[in-house]
């Protein structure tokens, strides 16, 4: 698994005075500073692997780019050794992000809305529109998802420490799964291997996550022009707010045979 995964030592006890020491395998966690026209933009903690979908999925998330043809390269810059810094390198004619963004990011881990302060304010930032999108999904497809995502999970088998985004389509069908410490990561670097693919926007699709619906993941999947989210555990109020306000379809405590719809109920057929 390369830097994706490490061997620590681990004594394991149980209350009946067990005691063995053994090699436990752990998700490796490192930083990524992302540049972008060699200026630093932020740092983010990441699992090591598929960083160039991140870095992309994060740039869209941001509205710093809206397709590939808005990114000239990607590169990890030489004077690192761990590939740690990685540089984002705009085509012609993209505006780079402005000093604003920048200072917002200094104080903050990437978590794609650090310069967004409320509903009203991303409104205006949203480059596709999903409340008409007219996908359709039935309860019994949805509730498939958490175990096809659960398969798929190959490092997660090896630390349970990760968390993962699915990208599925309106058959079910699994066509991209990421994992990552930290879940805004996972679905960056699902976005972002599908900006990559020239597959923005992502209407007709479902965006399934391993653990909670939180702002920044609805904020994200809209603006990658996702139609439904759909989450194991439970939203936030603000992620029902803006999925509310956006025409998304959220769905949360996606567990067995039931689930909980919180936002475009229409999209479930019964």
């Amino acid at each position: 698994m390369g830097r994706i995964t490490v061997r620590r030592p681990v004594l394991r006890l149980s209350t009946e005075g067990a005691r063995t020491r053994r090699p436990d395998t752990l998700a490796v966690e490192e930083p990524l500073e992302i540049r972008v026209g060699g200026r630093p933009l932020t740092i983010t903690m990441r699992t090591p692997g598929d960083d160039f979908d991140l870095v992309a999925g994060f740039l869209a998330a941001e509205g710093i780019i809206a397709g590939p043809g808005d990114l000239a390269a990607m590169r990890y810059c030489a004077d690192t050794a761990e590939q740690n810094v990685l540089e984002a390198v705009l085509a012609p004619g993209v505006a780079p992000p402005g000093a604003e963004l920048t200072r917002a990011f200094t104080t903050t881990s990437a978590c794609g809305v650090c310069g967004k302060s409320s509903i009203e304010a991303l409104r205006d930032d949203r480059p596709y529109e999903v409340a008409a999108d007219p996908l359709e999904l039935t309860p019994e497809l949805l509730a498939s998802l958490p175990e096809r995502l659960r398969a798929a999970q190959r490092v997660f088998d090896r630390t349970g420490g990760l968390h993962a985004a699915g990208l599925f389509d309106g058959a079910g069908e699994l066509l991209a799964l990421r994992e990552d410490v930290g879940r805004h990561n996972a679905v960056d670097k699902v976005v972002g291997h599908a900006l990559r693919q020239g597959l923005l926007p992502l209407a007709g699709h479902v965006l399934m996550v391993s653990g909670r619906a939180s702002f920044e993941l609805t904020q994200k999947a809209m603006q990658a022009g996702v139609p439904v989210l759909a989450a194991v555990s439970a939203p936030s109020s603000l992620a029902v707010d803006l999925a509310a306000d956006a025409g998304m379809t959220l769905v949360g405590f996606l567990r067995g045979a039931s689930m909980n719809v919180y936002t475009g109920a229409h999209r479930i057929t019964i």
